[in-house]
């Protein structure tokens, strides 16, 4: 698993590959009924596959506007898939664990490493999305895949929010640079931990069994790096900016 610091290369060609698979496939009947009825001359000699697939060439050059809504179109199709059966399960953080709004009626869930530079970049986005939408909940998955050192962060920030101080934890954090034993301690001085007991809770199996629950998630979901982010029906990996996830609070809320 890495930083993901764009937005949906990766995802962008699966969801190319599956439509192109898509159109020569099964879509190439509806995509060949639609070309027949325009023009009934033009129909299917008995090439089979090739034929049909010359069918879909054409009739993708003749109309390339198809392309992005079907895209689109099997985007959310790909999205509902992997959400299924966890959408609930995401929403529902590790107690504490929560930026905004803790009672906010649309839930964004983010999953990120501490070491992770597009995560600290994405900070500002989300801070800024938590300004303008006072109804938003911000459920934080720790997902330490970076180094040893994320881990140690992670469980500390899962220890912070057992003491109702995730947040100011988070922001030191982030604002402290890449972890290490130096800066994690650091940032929970400056979080007002009790550090004793920040200790003794970043060991409890709880907090271990968290950040297993969150690689799960991260399997099941296919996210191969931080952050990576669930929007209602919505998945979307990279530092994708403040404007897309907010077009995707908007479409949450109606």
């Amino acid at each position: 698993m890495t930083e993901n610091g764009t937005s949906a290369f990766g995802r962008t060609a699966m969801v190319l590959t599956g439509l192109a698979m898509a159109l020569v496939g099964g879509g190439a009947v509806w995509l060949w009924e639609a070309s027949h009825a325009a023009n009934p001359a033009a129909g299917l000699a008995s090439g089979g596959r090739k034929a049909m697939e010359q069918v879909v060439h054409d009739y993708i050059l003749a109309n390339p506007e198809i392309l992005p809504r079907a895209m689109e179109n099997l985007r959310k199709r790909e999205d509902a898939k992997q959400l299924a059966g966890v959408s609930d399960d995401l929403k529902a953080p590790f107690p504490g664990a929560v930026l905004g709004n803790p009672a906010g009626k649309v839930t964004l869930v983010e999953f990120s490493d501490f070491a992770c530079g597009y995560c600290r970049q994405s900070e500002a986005d989300v801070t800024a999305l938590i300004r303008a939408n006072p109804d938003l909940r911000v459920v934080i998955r720790q997902l330490p895949i970076l180094s040893p050192a994320s881990t140690d962060a992670a469980r500390m920030g899962l220890a912070a929010a057992k003491q109702g101080h995730y947040a100011a934890f988070h922001h030191a954090m982030y604002a402290a640079g890449r972890p290490d034993a130096a800066s994690i301690e650091a940032a929970a001085r400056t979080a007002g931990l009790d550090l004793t007991r920040a200790r003794q809770d970043a060991a409890d199996p709880r907090v271990e069994a968290e950040i297993e629950r969150n690689l799960e998630f991260a399997r099941k979901l296919g996210f191969d790096g931080t952050p990576s982010w669930v929007i209602g029906e919505e998945i979307h990996a990279g530092a994708v900016g403040k404007d897309v996830l907010a077009e995707a609070i908007a479409k949450v809320r109606g």
